[in-house]
C-alpha cells in the first residue's frame, strides 16, 4: 500500500452560504491528494500525459461526509493506493481536520487508462506499474 498525506488550508471561496466547505470541494481535495501521491512516487501527471501518452479520466467517484469543515481549517488529505493497477486505478481518500482522529470525509475515485491520441482504453504501462510496485512498501510520505 502507498499512503500519502497532503495539507490543504480551507479558503473562504471553498465555503458555501452555510459556512461549511461545499461538498463538491472535497473532490478537488481528493484530486490534490491524488496528484501529490503520483508525483511522490515519480509519476507526475505531466509525465503520464507527456512521456506515456496516457490520460486517467475519473470513471467513478464517491464521497461520504461525516462532519463539516470551515474556513481556515487545516485539513490533512490522506490518499491510499492499495493495489497495483491493471486496467483501472482506484485511490481511496480520508480527510482529517488538524488534530482530529476521525475523518471529516472519506471516499474513492476510480480511473481508467486511455491513450491520449485515440481516447481508447488501455492497460497500465510497465513504467507506471514499476513505479507503483517500487513504492508499495515505502514509508508514508508527507508533502
Amino acid at each position: 500500500m502507498i499512503k500519502h498525506v497532503c495539507d490543504i488550508r480551507v479558503r473562504y471561496a471553498d465555503t458555501d452560504q452555510m459556512k461549511f466547505v461545499y461538498y463538491g470541494k472535497f473532490f478537488e481535495y481528493f484530486e490534490q491528494g491524488r496528484s501529490d501521491l503520483l508525483r511522490s512516487i515519480g509519476l507526475p501527471y505531466s509525465q503520464i500525459e507527456g512521456e506515456m501518452g496516457l490520460l486517467l479520466p475519473v470513471i467513478e467517484a464517491h464521497a461520504s461526509f461525516k462532519r463539516s469543515a470551515h474556513y481556515d481549517d487545516l485539513l490533512h488529505v490522506v490518499t491510499y493506493f492499495r493495489d497495483v493497477p491493471v486496467a483501472r486505478v482506484r485511490l481511496d481518500y480520508e480527510v482529517f481536520k488538524d488534530g482530529e482522529k476521525e475523518p471529516l470525509a472519506d471516499g474513492y475515485t476510480i480511473h481508467s487508462f486511455v491513450t491520449a491520441k485515440t481516447g481508447k482504453p488501455t492497460r497500465a504501462p510497465a513504467q507506471f506499474l514499476e513505479a507503483v510496485e517500487r513504492s508499495m512498501n515505502a514509508k508514508p510520505v508527507r508533502g
